[in-house]
């Protein structure tokens, strides 16, 4: 890989890159409704930021991209789960998302819960499979992240929060489950697909992740409030119209933007250290915090 390559290609080649490992691991010829809205609800469309985070974190260590390919499509794949399950009337009732009918609207409920609940599965299956130092470890990681200490953990409190309020620590507490979990183990287990990692090196990795992962929610707050539907591919103005607690609620647009880019500031000095090997993952704080949608 050139040194060089500005980050847009980079991006771009990544993110091909993931489409085409996940169209390969969701080619299944049994039980072709569900496999279609298994297929509907992660092909196609959105940021992989997950998958990026996990390529770049792979650079930083040292990995071949090949040996990353599965930690970043298992991580993608959890994340198309709790979208498709997120949008459901009981709980977001959402019926846009990356600018197409929801997984539920396309297929009916009961199959979007199902086309979850694979994914899921699919997702532990293609860790499991991989050629990992410790797959083990990785899968384990990954459940962590995935379950009542990080991201289902994190959106039972953003339900019970609903119509109520939340402190700034405890909202910030939610995401680093709801959001930030999942975020920091497609860091952690792209990192690790060149071996275990040295404390100095894990240490700086997990302070740039938490920071990271943060950030992204904050940004993600200002544009549901500020932006459209066109141009997120969902929803604009949910969150208010639901009475969550959010970043903007809590404090404002200006004052969020605020925020948002001292967190990029915390996860820029969490990898000083290591010169130019941190580059494309310094480049994905910034393009988390100044993105558009």
């Amino acid at each position: 890989m050139r040194d060089d390559l500005a980050f847009a290609v980079w991006s771009r080649e990544r993110q091909q890159r993931i489409e085409e490992v996940l169209d390969r691991a969701l080619a299944d010829s049994r039980g072709a409704p569900l496999v279609e809205a298994m297929r509907y609800a992660t092909l196609g469309g959105g940021k992989r930021m997950r998958p990026l985070l996990a390529y770049a974190a792979g650079e930083f260590a040292g990995a071949d991209p090949a040996l990353v390919d599965a930690p970043a499509a298992a991580v993608e794949m959890v994340h198309a789960y709790s979208l498709a399950h997120d949008d459901l009337p009981c709980m977001d009732d959402d019926t846009l998302r990356r600018g197409k009918p929801t997984c539920h609207v396309k297929f009916g409920e009961a199959m979007a819960l199902l086309a979850g609940d694979a994914l899921q599965a699919a997702a532990f299956g293609v860790l499991g499979r991989a050629r990992l130092h410790d797959a083990g470890r990785a899968c384990a990681l990954l459940a962590e992240a995935a379950g009542v200490a990080g991201m289902a953990g994190g959106q039972a409190v953003d339900l019970a929060a609903t119509g109520g309020s939340l402190t700034l620590a405890e909202l910030e507490s939610m995401h680093r489950r709801k959001t930030g979990a999942l975020i920091a183990a497609a860091v952690e287990l792209g990192a690790t697909c060149a071996g275990p990692l040295a404390d100095d090196e894990l240490r700086a990795l997990r302070a740039y992740a938490a920071a990271a992962g943060l950030a992204f929610q904050v940004v993600d707050d200002v544009l549901d409030a500020e932006g459209t539907s066109e141009t997120l591919g969902k929803t604009a103005g949910k969150d208010a119209a639901s009475m969550k607690p959010t970043y903007v609620s809590l404090l404002g647009i200006a004052e969020a933007r605020r925020r948002a880019e001292a967190l990029r500031a915390e996860a820029h000095a969490a990898l000083a250290g290591f010169g130019t090997r941190g580059r494309r993952l310094v480049e994905l704080a910034d393009w988390i915090v100044l993105r558009q949608h």
